[in-house]
């Protein structure tokens, strides 16, 4: 494997842990994958859709669980590439992809949620609030109310949010935009950080000489989760951005409306929020309804059954 796709492949790595909070099997298992498919194709960096299609012919002895992880961390790499502006096409259409049953993604119920805001407001509603507490309220109202990506999120302009603008414009993945709103929790939230925020710095999020990277967002993510009493391996800036899409369906948000928010290029993606949504529903009736509480009835044998033969 060439240097520049160990380079890319490290890179990706680094953002998969930072923004999804992938165990350290999966990082391994990714790299597996990755450095694999640039053996058969000669090369990611430079592979175009016809290298890649000739991946199926190569993996056409494996289960269909195999292929479909291959293609899916192929799939990840390349989205990475084009977002991060490494890369200006998307040679992944040409993948592979075997049937399979989608995972449904990691979520947190409203009361988890409001855990880290009770724990946020008790350290920000005090006369000097401490100024890393601050930023921690600004990061946390803009990734659960607003649903943005990590990498978003870290990257915004000191001057992201107009004080007569309840939204956002962003340019995300294969440079489509969107439009964000911002909610006047989150506005206020920003505006008193704001005020920590050097002049010089072009970063709403600034640290060092760039702006705060997405491992920090993780580390800071997974250390609210356990002052609140939460395990911090279900946590993570991604969970969070899954939180606001569920609770937003459950607020009887529409479907394409949260498409658009969410920065999904096919409804098919956002459409694993309704199954979440299913899901809760399912678990609502067996708890709450009032037959809930009653034993099963015995199922008896039809008439017919016991009937004899003529």
């Amino acid at each position: 494997m060439g240097q520049e796709d160990a380079a890319l492949i490290d890179r990706f790595l680094e953002m998969m842990a930072a923004e999804r909070g992938a165990s350290r099997n999966t990082l391994l298992a990714y790299r597996t994958d990755l450095t694999g498919a640039a053996a058969l194709v000669g090369g990611l960096a430079g592979a175009d859709k016809d290298a890649l299609a000739g991946l199926t012919a190569e993996w056409a002895q494996l289960a269909a669980s195999s292929v479909a992880r291959k293609a899916s961390a192929l799939r990840a790499f390349y989205a990475f590439l084009e977002e991060e502006g490494l890369r200006a096409d998307n040679p992944a259409s040409a993948l592979p992809r075997p049937v399979t049953r989608r995972p449904l993604p990691k979520i947190l119920s409203t009361a988890e949620v409001d855990r880290f805001f009770a724990l946020i407001a008790e350290r920000t509603d005090v006369e000097h609030p401490a100024p890393l507490d601050l930023r921690l309220s600004a990061l946390i109202e803009l990734l659960y109310g607003s649903g943005l990506r990590a990498s978003e999120l870290v990257s915004l302009p000191r001057r992201a949010l107009a004080a007569d603008r309840p939204f956002l414009i962003l340019k995300g993945k294969g440079g489509r935009e969107r439009l964000v709103p911002i909610s006047d929790r989150a506005r206020a939230a920003v505006s008193a950080w704001l005020a920590h925020v050097p002049g010089a710095s072009p970063w709403l999020f600034p640290s060092g000489k760039s702006h705060l990277s997405r491992i920090r967002l993780y580390q800071l993510v997974k250390a609210l989760a356990a002052a609140v009493g939460i395990a911090p391996e279900r946590v993570s800036p991604h969970v969070l951005r899954h939180a606001f899409a569920t609770h937003l369906l459950e607020g009887g948000a529409d479907l394409r409306a949260l498409q658009t928010m969410l920065g999904h290029a096919d409804i098919g993606t956002t459409q694993i929020y309704t199954h979440v949504d299913s899901r809760r529903l399912v678990e609502l009736v067996n708890q709450r309804h009032p037959l809930a509480g009653m034993a099963p009835r015995v199922a008896h044998a039809r008439v017919d059954e016991d009937a004899p033969s003529p």
